[in-house]
């Protein structure tokens, strides 16, 4: 019975859905390799990825700069290959910089899925995350509706950063579809959403055609400091589109500041991303192939999406809810 009982669930774990039978072990190690790691999104993310783990009774390490810092995070996924890990999860805050070093370690053998922020010209295996391009879509069909079609925008982003630039791609997709919607500027924050504070204030001063109507943020941190300061200002008349669901992000919802966020599923992508590296290392594979994209019969995806939703105050208690549950 023991033995039909274990065969039954290796049937299931080569599809990643349960431990058992004595597959994994401690010594297995599983790296997070990411940016801003302050951020409560990425805590969300460490928290999916730990979870997974302890379920496996694997190893889980997290490592990469507090904030924004591409070099570092470089040199952090560099250390992580040199120890030879089962698997790597990286989110690529600058793909130029990431490629090599995740082309390095896939040619040794080490599985790397990106999540997060993608590296697709590299030999990453596959991406979990947000289809970015329509999160921004869906935020441009939001400041479309709004603004009645017409209106001048300004973005708060990070340039050269893959995930943002598709988000900020998915509204200008929508925004061509719509003339009277101008973008007037593309804000660097630079990793610092404080640089977002103190930039909107020369913003609400602009007059006449200039004026500006719509503020959007591209990543999880400059939701806040830009209602901060409508808030104080009083500008009740501007939109602000956020991204994510931190508790500030959430509480300004409530309290109209911010008028709608996109919402991610950071702790789906640390939670399935340990786990399909799991699934991966014990398929028992020790060379893989540079371009899995053009194999029509590659044994894995190109991309696996983990959902996008609009949060506004319409369903934002829904959210609060779950965040305290967690």
């Amino acid at each position: 019975m023991r033995t039909l009982r274990c065969a039954g669930l290796l049937s299931l774990t080569a599809l990643g859905l349960l431990a058992g039978c004595g597959r994994h072990s401690n010594k297995e190690t599983y790296y997070l390799i990411s940016n801003n790691l302050d951020l409560p999104y990425w805590k969300t993310v460490i928290a999916g990825f730990q979870k997974a783990a302890a379920q496996y009774d694997v190893t889980a390490k997290v490592d990469g700069p507090k904030n924004y810092n591409v070099q570092e995070e470089v040199k952090d996924l560099h250390d992580a290959i040199a120890t030879h890990p089962n698997g790597i999860l990286v989110s690529v805050a600058d793909a130029a910089a990431l490629q090599p070093e995740i082309d390095a370690a896939i040619d040794q053998g080490i599985p790397v899925l990106t999540i997060d922020s993608d590296a697709p010209h590299s030999h990453r295996l596959y991406f979990i995350g947000t289809n970015n391009l329509e999160a921004g879509h869906l935020g441009g069909q939001r400041v479309v509706s709004k603004l009645g079609g017409k209106g001048n925008v300004v973005f708060f982003t990070m340039p050269g950063q893959p995930n943002l630039d598709e988000r900020q791609k998915g509204y200008q997709d929508i925004f061509a579809l719509h003339p009277g919607i101008k973008v007037m500027d593309v804000f660097n924050i630079k990793g610092d959403s404080g640089t977002a504070m103190d930039k909107t204030p020369q913003y609400l001063v602009l007059t006449g055609p200039a004026h500006i109507d719509a503020f959007i943020c591209l990543e999880a941190s400059a939701g806040k400091d830009v209602a901060t300061v409508l808030k104080n200002n009083k500008a009740t008349d501007r939109l602000l589109i956020a991204m994510d669901v931190d508790p500030d992000t959430l509480q300004d919802i409530k309290d109209g500041s911010i008028n709608a966020t996109i919402a991610q599923k950071p702790f789906t992508m640390g939670y399935v991303g340990l786990r399909q590296l799991d699934t991966i290392f014990h398929s028992g594979v020790k060379k893989f192939s540079p371009d899995y994209s053009q194999d029509t019969f590659s044994p894995y995806p190109v991309f696996i999406d983990t959902g996008t939703a609009e949060v506004d105050k319409n369903n934002v208690d829904i959210y609060t809810q779950e965040a305290q549950q967690k």
